[in-house]
């Protein structure tokens, strides 16, 4: 018989991440969630489905205090949205996930869910926000095929954009931690209140994602000067072979150098053979014209109240469960 409790012990929880999530994405790493759970600092809700003594699927929540809701852990807020990516229902068979949702709690709004295709997902679960991506291989790893795909007069008016930059002489640099300041500052100005910024659990929590990215050896930031002022500042990270550009800045001074620093890590992914890179949701007005594959996220939102038959049980960590 399948059942499903519920985990809100912080230490426990990350114990039952580490063994069961899926380790697909740089948003599946522990570390790169607590960097944002040691700032928002959310109980954790964490409803574990077993069979017997065998786990079956997890479903990752957090009590959002502020916004007297459940979200995907660790429920970091911008604008009262969660904003990390690639969320997931671990489930090992339809059956699995549909116990999952069948409990969770009433006013849960989970966003950015990465479903399987061929889970059906109505009537709990609708289209959210889509994420972009560039796959090099789509190009055989040629910056000049991927070139070649653009019309000829989209390729001339963004050369010019370009050539215009050149004339004051571009520059690039690479990993260097002081720039991330830079990319804080330049962000934070173009934006003001509407920048992931502006929040100071989220600042903090950026921070110490770029520190732990360093010290693992996963970040990259690239920096764009031009005439030997700084222009643009673009962190990501590359892990498992996957690019995956975080957040940027750039500067008024110097329009057109978005779709500099953008080609330029395209241009970059096709050297290094990237498996994908990911430019994550938002379409900006460019991610479409520079033909990136959509990725289709998903949410659930403040589904009816659940039957309370199917009440989860309060964790009390069964040998089944052992951490």
């Amino acid at each position: 018989m399948l059942k499903v409790e519920v985990c809100n012990d912080l230490e426990k929880a990350k114990g039952l991440w580490q063994r069961y999530w899926p380790q697909n994405c740089l948003f599946d790493l522990w570390p790169v969630r607590a960097c944002f759970q040691d700032q928002y600092n959310n109980a954790p809700h964490f409803l574990v489905a077993s069979q017997g003594r065998q786990v079956c699927g997890m479903l990752a929540l957090s009590w959002i205090e502020e916004a007297q809701c459940y979200g995907h852990f660790p429920g970091e807020l911008w604008q009262g949205k969660t904003w990390l990516e690639q969320n997931k229902i671990v489930a090992a068979n339809p059956v699995a996930t549909r116990s999952l949702v069948d409990h969770i709690p009433a006013g849960t709004r989970l966003r950015y869910l990465s479903l399987d295709d061929r889970i059906e997902i109505s009537p709990w679960a609708s289209l959210d926000e889509t994420g972009y991506l560039f796959f090099p291989r789509q190009f055989s790893n040629s910056f000049e095929i991927y070139w070649g795909a653009f019309s000829g007069k989209s390729r001339k008016k963004i050369r010019c954009e370009i050539e215009r930059l050149k004339a004051s002489g571009v520059e690039f640099r690479y990993n260097r931690p002081a720039d991330i300041d830079w990319m804080l500052r330049l962000n934070m100005e173009r934006y003001h209140h509407l920048s992931y910024f502006d929040d100071a659990r989220f600042l903090h929590a950026f921070e110490k994602l770029a520190s732990w990215l360093q010290a693992n050896n996963l970040l990259r930031v690239t920096t764009v000067l031009i005439g030997g002022r700084v222009a643009a500042v673009d962190m990501g990270a590359v892990w498992n072979n996957t690019y995956t550009v975080l957040a940027g800045g750039t500067h008024a001074d110097f329009p057109g150098v978005a779709k500099l620093i953008n080609l330029h890590h395209l241009e970059w992914a096709c050297t290094q053979q990237m498996t994908v890179v990911d430019f994550l949701c938002g379409e900006f007005n460019w991610k479409h014209r520079f033909h990136l594959t959509p990725r289709r996220l998903y949410k659930i939102w403040q589904p009816q109240i659940m039957d309370t038959r199917h009440a989860p049980i309060v964790w009390n960590q069964p040998a089944a469960f052992a951490v």
